[in-house]
Parts: C-alpha cells; structure tokens; sequence
C-alpha cells in the first residue's frame, strides 16, 4: 500500500488525484487524503479486473469503492494476505502434533502457560493484563524438537506456519540478504494468524564483534525488524530457532527484542515414552519391550527415534515382501537398528547445554 502510494505522488499531485475522483463520482475530498484514496481506488479497479476476466473502468472502480469503502479495503487486504501466504509456502498442521509432546517437557508446560493460553483465551488475558509473547528463540542440540515445537505451536493455534529458511533470503547473492529479509519481514507482517519460524537464525544474526562487513549489516537489519513485527497488533508469532545460541549478537538477547528465549533439551524417560508410543502406533507391531527401548534410547533425540523408526519400518517391510507373510516389528528389530546408530546427545554436548541454560535462558 506504501508503495502504491508512494508511486501515485510521483506521478500525480494531490490536486490532481482530488480532481479524479470527483470528475467520476462528485465527492470532494482533500488533495492529502485523495492520495490515498486513489491509491485504493487503483487496487479496488485491479482486483475488479481480476474477478470479473474483464478491464473494469476507472468511474466505475472509483464510484464501487467509495460506496463500500470498508468493504473494499478488507477484500484487497484479505487478497493480498492470501498472495502472500501463497508465496511464502505457509502450511497448516493439525492439533494432534502438540500430543505427541510429553506433557512433563519442561519447554511444553512452559509453551502452554505463556504463549498458547494467553492466546486462545484473549478476553482472560486482557482482563489481566497479560500481553502474550510475539518474539521467541529456541536453543538447544540438534535434533531435539525445536521445529516440531513451533509446528506443534501453530497446529495447537490453527494458525498459519511458514518457515523462512536463510538459504531463501541468500538466493539472490549474499549482498542482497539485508534487502531480502526486510522485504520479507514487510510482507508478514501483512498477515494474521500465523507463526514464522526461522531456522538457523545464528546464520543471519550473528555476533557483530566477530563477523564481518556483510554479516553486520545483516545483523543491523534483523535488529531492526524485530521491534516493527513487534509493534504489529495482529496475531503474529515469531519464532526463531539456533544450535549455537552463544553465536548470536548479545543485542538480540537483551530484554526488549525477544520475549521469550527457551532452551530445548534432551528428552527424559517419560518423554521418549510418549514418544515411542506416538510411532509404535503407527506401525505394524508384535511383541515390544517398550521400558526396554525407553532405556536403550537414552541419548536419543526425537529426531533420532523419528529415524529408529524410519529404519525399523523398512527393515519389515523388505521382510514381508522375501518372506511373503505378515511381518510385525518386535523389540529385536529395533535393537538391530539400533547397533548401527550413534545418538546425537553426548555428555560434552549436554554438559554445555545446560550451561547455556543458565546462562541464556530468560521465560
């Protein structure tokens, strides 16, 4: 709309625009105003155009819009949010991912208690005074559910997800990152409803004391984007997610740009459990040790037993098919897979974890 705008008073003055718009509908209105105005006219005659596969005049646009302004606004807006969505790949995920999270992970109850409640009872919370986060970070190890969280997030919502991954604001050349992510940024934030997840955010703001040229002004950029997404009062949520949170500018998490910085570890016993449960029900299975494998998966990320499982469904499919006769997974098989997999977790990589912990961590 800015752009539009903008676009108009090079091309016409006030006046000028004034002047349309009462030669085609008789309404007068200041040449300031009128700017806009036929800035919004120029939209409601293009998307016209578009529904009706026809060329709809100028008069016609300008005297439609002015008897339903409002409406008008809200189609064109609605439109465009529609464009964007299209554009940036947003997905929908159903409410059921946020089972499959043990309810004893300390990043759930947490996740519930400041964001999701807030949220979804929004009367309660203004009654209160309670102003749900709208900048988030998640940290923690490889592989341990960060975008599962944000996915589960947005299911829980049903709210839009779109990801924002660095490799799509590098297509254009390294150069060009700073322009890309804040053209992006401009464009979420004509939306509602939705969550954008950034990955790998140590890539596009890293500590400025150790990057280069480039890098800092990236970093500038995201410094900057992220109070205008938090000024927004639509129903926006952004999440970012690293494995390195000691790689990110200390300016990004001081109090005021981030709300919320959430570390998200290695899974206990009940939550590998839960999670366990989740794939086994969705497999073909016969005799299972399920306290077994809850102890033999101990280093294990969801990531890691997202793939256990992978493996073992393939290993009984091929199985059925030499053998022609129903294959069930039973505990043997997992523990062959197993043999052949190196966990994620190590003892170095928690111990510094939960240092980051401490160190990081502000709910």
């Amino acid at each position: 709309m800015n752009e539009c705008i903008e676009n108009i008073r090079e091309n016409l003055t006030g006046e000028e625009c004034a002047s349309k718009i009462f030669e085609m509908s008789g309404a007068k209105f200041d040449p300031e105003m009128a700017v806009e105005l036929w800035a919004k006219i120029e939209q409601h005659k293009w998307l016209l155009s578009e529904r009706l596969s026809r060329d709809v005049g100028a008069r016609t646009a300008c005297i439609d819009f002015l008897e339903n302004m409002e409406q008008a606004v809200n189609e064109y807006l609605s439109y465009k949010r529609n464009d964007v969505l299209n554009e940036m790949g947003a997905q929908t995920f159903g409410g059921e991912i946020w089972d499959t999270i043990s309810d004893s992970q300390p990043p759930k109850q947490l996740v519930n208690r400041r964001i999701i409640l807030p949220l979804t009872m929004e009367d309660l919370s203004r009654k209160h005074g309670v102003s749900p986060p709208r900048t988030i970070i998640f940290f923690g190890p490889p592989g341990t559910g960060k975008t599962h969280f944000v996915r589960a997030i947005a299911g829980v919502l049903s709210w839009w997800y779109i990801e924002i991954a660095p490799s799509m604001l590098m297509e254009d050349g390294a150069d060009k990152v700073g322009a890309n992510l804040r053209r992006t940024m401009e464009k979420v934030r004509q939306l509602q409803d939705a969550v954008i997840f950034i990955d790998e955010f140590e890539e596009l703001a890293p500590c400025r004391h150790e990057a280069d040229r480039l890098d800092k002004c990236i970093t500038n950029e995201f410094l900057k984007q992220v109070p205008l997404f938090k000024n927004e009062s639509k129903r926006l949520l952004l999440v970012c997610a690293t494995n390195y949170i000691r790689q990110l500018d200390p300016a990004l998490l001081r109090p005021g740009r981030f709300d919320c910085i959430i570390p998200v570890g290695g899974l206990n016993a009940d939550e590998r459990k839960t999670i366990l449960d989740y794939y086994l029900s969705r497999i073909n299975v016969g005799q299972i040790d399920i306290e077994r494998l809850v102890a033999e998966t101990a280093r294990f990320t969801p990531a890691d037993i997202e793939y256990l499982f992978e493996q073992v469904a393939q290993l009984a499919f091929e199985r059925e098919v030499a053998e022609s006769k129903d294959s069930k997974v039973t505990t043997e098989d997992f523990l062959e897979v197993m043999a052949k997999m190196r966990p994620t977790l190590t003892d170095e990589i928690i111990e510094e974890f939960e240092k980051d912990s401490v160190t990081y961590a502000r709910v």
